[in-house]
Order: structure tokens, then sequence, then C-alpha cells
């Protein structure tokens, strides 16, 4: 059996508080094991669980991990061990998924280290959640879906997502190997005001930052600049050769600026204190 991840990232919001669910499934020297980790405003948990007890498809969000429940449809968490209590059901309305894949034509890439998908860049969250005693109510909340799976996550990489009033964005560059070489890829999708916008390597996009938590990139007419307006963050469990043995600094509700625009005009300019973002290269500046 190959070492190899799988991945799921559930992100629910109000403007009062932000859950991220990450199921993920994980085989590291033919042991097969599944993990939930669990980012709030407030704190991170983890919980491992073993091999028979977890089901996960790589298509689509869909897994069992011992009695919680993840589907695109919505979550159902019943999960209980020393450090964590997490229960409680979600339900997911009105999915907003982008027009193609994200990968593009390197979906048919073989060999490649991590796949990405977008499984729904905007929809509304229902439901409640009890983590450690502390209840979160979502009445016509906002989500986001996304997934991974390979075998490691990218040794450089930087990820952005937030959701706005009329829209969701997404954003990852990341040093991509691929047979003897090595380059810097980059994908984003931006749905706003009913339209999508796509930058990516393999439409033309450069990378002309990605430094200190600021992100900017140029594709024809288009730039995208994302900014990281603080450093806080937690630490998290990722995959190297499928076993969850890196730490990576996440923070799921943080303060960050975004603005795209065309040529001279503005298409998007928005400061959210509700910003998910992932920063990881040397040097990086978040503790």
């Amino acid at each position: 059996m190959n070492n190899n991840f799988c991945g799921w990232y559930f992100k629910c919001q109000t403007d009062a508080h932000t859950v991220a669910v990450i199921p993920a499934m994980h085989v590291s020297g033919g042991v097969r094991s599944g993990s939930i980790q669990i980012i709030t405003d407030e704190g991170y948990w983890s919980a491992t669980l073993p091999g028979p007890q977890v089901k996960m498809r790589s298509d689509r969000p869909c897994a069992t991990l011992g009695d919680s429940v993840f589907y695109e449809d919505g979550i159902f968490l019943n999960l209980h061990t020393d450090t964590l209590s997490a229960t409680g059901k979600l339900r997911f309305d009105a999915l907003s998924p982008h027009r193609y894949d994200i990968m593009g034509p390197f979906r048919y890439v073989p060999l490649m280290e991590c796949r990405h998908s977008v499984f729904s860049m905007r929809h509304t969250v229902n439901g409640r959640l009890c983590i450690n005693g502390r209840t979160y109510s979502f009445t016509d909340g906002t989500g986001y879906i996304e997934g991974d799976r390979g075998r490691s996550f990218p040794s450089q990489y930087a990820w952005t997502q937030c959701s706005f009033e009329g829209g969701s964005l997404m954003l990852s560059v990341a040093e991509i190997p691929l047979g003897g070489f090595r380059f810097t890829g980059v994908i984003s999708v931006i749905q706003l005001g009913g339209k999508e916008y796509r930058l990516a390597t393999y439409l033309g996009a450069r990378v002309l930052k990605n430094s200190r938590g600021e992100i900017v990139l140029r594709q024809g007419a288009l730039t995208l600049k994302a900014t990281l307006l603080d450093t806080s963050a937690y630490s998290l469990a990722a995959p190297v050769d499928g076993a969850m043995t890196r730490l990576i600094r996440e923070n799921a509700a943080c303060h960050a600026r975004y603005h795209l625009s065309r040529g001279g005009r503005t298409l998007l300019s928005v400061e959210s204190f509700r910003a998910s973002f992932e920063y990881e290269y040397p040097g990086s500046d978040i503790p």
C-alpha cells in the first residue's frame, strides 16, 4: 500500500465565529489511520482514529470517521477524547462550485505530490456544534469546502480563503516538484457578483510577490493582491509521505485584505477579519 493522504476542509462562519473541521485519511508504512482537526477562534484540537474506523472518498467530500460523518450537504460530529468533545450537526445548502476543475490540465499529470480541489466556493450553513462546552450556532451562515490528496503537502506554499458579501475567493501559491525540476504554481478563483475570475499557471498567471504575508499575481490585465494583516496562527498536523508528521500554521479567522483589478479598474477591494491564511516557506515571519 503506497504512502498517501486525503483530506477535506470544511469552513463554517458567521459574523461572530468561525469553525473549520478537517477530516483526513492517511496511509504510511502500510498502516492506515484517520484524524479530525478542529480550529475555532478560541483554539485548536485534534483526534486520531484507527484505520478500520475510517472511510473516505477522494473525489467528493464524503467520509465517515468513527461516529462522525462528513458529506457535501453537511456534517455530523460525535467525537470524544480525553481533550476533545465535539458534537452537533450542520446542514449545507445552495452550494457554489466553480466552472471547471481548479487544477485545469494538471489534473491529468501523474505522480503529482499534491492535488487540490474546491468543491464549494460558498454556501449557507445552518445548525449547531458544541465543542468542549462552547456552542457555535449557525443561522444562514457561510461555508466553504475544499480538499487535498496525494503524498505530501508542498514544501513551500501560501494559501488563503475569504468569503465576503456577494462572493468568495481562494488562492494558493506552491512550489511544485514535477519530474526532475520544480516550479512555482498558482491557482486562484474569485466568485464575484455572479462572475468567476480565475488566475492560474495554466492560464498564464505569474507570481510577482510572495513574501511576508503578501501575495501579488498578474495574468494579462488582471492583478490580484492578498495581504495578511496579523500573524497569529495555530499549529496543525500535515502529511509527509502520508504520515501526519509535519506542523504547519493556520489562522482560520484572521485579518486580511484583498484587491482584484483589471487594468486600472478595481473589481474587488475587501478587508476581512474572517479570512483563512496558511503561510509556509523558509524565513516565514508567522510564529
